[in-house]
């Protein structure tokens, strides 16, 4: 074999073992991307960035303040001893002089009639310290109804009336015992660590919506 053969021979080669370094750095690098992506994908792992990106819309919700519990023993109030205030929080007028007739036919004390600030609920039921066990009373009258707290006098309730607002419950539906202790929702504060209370807003009236 002359020299010449000879170089061209040991150029192939270096050409050849370049070549294999190449490809298996590639190979490597390949197969690294290949088990960073699936543990990312089976959550095996967390990339920040990404999370940050591609993170779902926070769907919005409703602040509710937080209610007291009913007194320890305290029963359903009779309905002939609550007022209840009736206010209309949307644009559906007369919806609260109607709701107001439906708790008058099951003996409640009607107080007032009005509008409110818009509320996108159902309703929200508004009491003093003094009327909590009333409030529970009206509330067990709206499902779904918001409980809340204010610095009132006495034992009245407030019903506001909210854009999700269908119908009081059917008397057969409402689930009290005159003879019960009201049940304590596992949500709900003690009363004595709710602290100081900001009085709530009077709600105006408009005979034209109410």
């Amino acid at each position: 074999m002359t020299d010449p053969e000879r170089a061209r021979n040991l150029r192939r080669r270096r050409v050849h073992e370049r070549q294999a370094v190449v490809f298996g750095v590639l190979l490597a690098g390949i197969a690294v991307i290949g088990l960073g992506a699936a543990a990312v994908y089976t959550g095996s792992v967390s990339v920040p960035f990404l999370s940050r990106g591609f993170a779902a819309e926070p769907t919005a919700t409703h602040a509710v303040d937080p209610y007291p519990c009913p007194p320890k023993g305290a029963k359903p109030v009779a309905y002939n001893k609550i007022v209840v205030n009736v206010y209309n929080t949307t644009d559906r007028a007369g919806l609260a002089s109607a709701t107001a007739a439906e708790f008058e036919e099951r003996h409640f004390k009607l107080g007032k009639t009005g509008n409110a600030s818009p509320y996108s609920g159902v309703a929200v039921i508004v009491f003093g310290r003094q009327g909590i066990a009333a409030g529970y009373t009206v509330a067990a009258q709206v499902p779904d109804s918001v409980l809340k707290l204010d610095a009132r006098k006495g034992t009245s309730v407030d019903v506001l009336i909210g854009d999700g607002w269908d119908d009081v419950a059917a008397v057969d539906d409402v689930d009290l015992d005159p003879g019960t202790a009201i049940p304590t929702p596992s949500t709900c504060t003690p009363l004595d660590q709710l602290g100081v209370l900001k009085p709530t807003a009077t709600p105006h009236t408009t005979p034209a919506k109410k």
